[in-house]
């Protein structure tokens, strides 16, 4: 049996309201409870280094992909059970979406962005039906979720783009919704 894989898109900073750090190590945790293998940009710091090692912890499976340029910025965690280094931020992002079966994406900044509207985007050209999960913690992603109805409602994207993911409040949920779509 092959273990699913989810991706998990977040921040390199904490971030300001300790309930970030709080869903990232629910996660990290539920997924190895789930036996899921994480996939994650392979940083320590922040989220993306609170998700690693709750899940490492648990007894999971930890794959990172990080490009060669940000090895010291987001230091690389050489201890997980596949590091892999790419040459640019474009081929990690590849690396990334094609070795899940799913994506969260939990609070970050303008890289977490960036790979939500990439996995968007490729949704709507019809290039995957994986899951896609905005893990909003404390309404967190509250004014993406009114900015990407705007668009729809502008009539610059089809209403079957808010199909595309699940906002959930916490850890818990997204977990529930990986558990009916992964099985």
């Amino acid at each position: 049996m092959i273990q699913k894989s989810v991706c998990i898109y977040c921040g390199s900073r904490a971030g300001d309201d300790p309930a970030f750090t709080a869903q990232a190590q629910a996660m990290g945790r539920g997924l190895a409870d789930h036996n899921w293998r994480l996939v994650y940009g392979a940083g320590d710091v922040g989220l993306m280094g609170t998700v690693a090692r709750e899940a490492q912890a648990a007894g999971g499976n930890t794959f990172g992909v990080i490009p060669q340029h940000l090895v010291k910025w987001e230091v690389g965690k050489t201890d997980l059970t596949q590091y892999i280094v790419t040459e640019t931020m474009h081929e990690r992002k590849k690396v990334m979406f094609m070795n899940c079966d799913a994506v969260v994406v939990m609070p970050g900044g303008a890289g977490s962005l960036d790979e939500l509207f990439e996995v968007l985007t490729w949704r709507q050209l019809g290039l995957h039906e994986k899951p896609v999960i905005l893990l909003n913690t404390n309404g967190y992603w509250d004014p993406l979720v009114q900015l990407l109805e705007h668009v729809v409602a502008r009539g610059f994207a089809d209403a079957t783009l808010l199909g595309y993911y699940a906002v959930v409040p916490d850890a818990d949920a997204a977990l529930a919704i990986l558990r009916e779509k992964l099985g």
